[in-house]
């Protein structure tokens, strides 16, 4: 074909051919993350750790015990035999508590990333979009949040703004499948605190895609905002944030973690990975296999995490591309 006939050819721009070029640039990320081994073992571990949980929790043969079971007649017991994994100060299986424990864990990281996700991309639209007034107003609040410790102000929303429970919008009984009143309160507190930074992102990235090329022709062209944002602005800043979810799920899980530890997360007898670790402080001399069990999935579930957000920022990378 001469340099006449490429020239002469017109160009599709048909929204089938659009959706055809955004699938396979999915697609190329797709077989590029399946080249990356670590990554890949991460996913699937994270994927099993996850429906053994939530297998254990619909088949009680799986967990053995019910983990808020006491029996004192085997208090303390080591790894082997009806328990496998031993038993803590009370009598409780500690298999069954360890996989209760992972469940309310990761529904606290998944629940609170979604709210924040979902008010992060909200205001970081807002901030771009709705003129330079309204972006100096989120861009000020987001530098006001982050002038005061993390921790620090989730405490203060857990204590301060919800109290201990939170039943007018859940229930306080933990065998109740979804989400119990206590733990939607340290969902809303971790997610009140941990929006500024999907927020930032999502504003620099609609700020630089608004003054692209394709968008301002698409506005020459008649595109109302709507459709500059659902079909050219929001898709191509979903690599940027499944990115940022997959590093701010374990850090949602590690805040729970932190504050379970100190006492100020779930209470009895709800059995998320930090308080199992508080519960077994007590007799981390006698005992300390209470601690290190806990410690271990949450170790285990913060490598996962990292190792699947690096292998996904390779492959959504654009200038990875080849």
């Amino acid at each position: 074909m001469t340099s006449e006939q490429i020239i002469a050819q017109p160009f599709d721009f048909t929204e089938a051919n659009l959706h055809t070029k955004q699938r396979g640039l999915w697609s190329q990320a797709f077989f590029r993350l399946a080249k990356n081994r670590l990554a890949l073992i991460a996913g699937g571990l994270l994927l099993a750790i996850l429906a053994l949980s939530i297998v254990a929790e619909a088949v009680p043969a799986v967990r053995r015990y019910d983990y808020d079971e006491t029996n004192y007649d085997a208090v303390d017991q080591d790894p082997g035999g009806a328990h496998f994994l031993g038993t803590d100060q009370l009598g409780r299986d500690m298999w069954s508590r360890i996989l209760k424990g992972t469940l309310f864990s990761l529904k606290i990281g998944f629940g609170a990333e979604f709210v924040v996700v979902l008010l992060g991309i909200t205001l970081g639209m807002v901030a771009a979009l709705a003129g330079r007034f309204t972006d100096t107003i989120v861009v000020w609040v987001t530098d006001l949040a982050y002038a005061f410790p993390d921790l620090l102000m989730i405490i203060l929303f857990r204590q301060v703004l919800f109290g201990r429970d939170l039943p007018i919008i859940g229930t306080d009984d933990p065998q109740i499948p979804g989400f119990p009143g206590p733990m939607l309160v340290m969902i809303l507190a971790i997610s009140f605190v941990s929006w500024v930074t999907v927020c930032r992102l999502v504003r620099g990235q609609m700020l630089s895609i608004k003054e692209s090329d394709y968008v301002l022709a698409a506005k020459s062209l008649g595109a109302n905002p709507w459709r500059l944002v659902r079909v050219h602005m929001l898709p191509n800043t979903l690599s940027a944030v499944i990115v940022a979810i997959t590093f701010g799920i374990p850090q949602r899980i590690f805040a729970e973690a932190a504050l379970g530890f100190i006492g100020l997360s779930l209470p009895a007898p709800f059995a998320s990975l930090g308080t199992l670790v508080n519960d077994g402080y007590a007799k981390i001399y006698t005992n300390n296999l209470l601690v290190i069990w806990p410690c271990i999935l949450i170790a285990m579930l913060m490598l996962c995490f990292t190792f699947l957000g690096d292998g996904l920022r390779d492959a959504l990378d654009p200038r990875t591309r080849k």
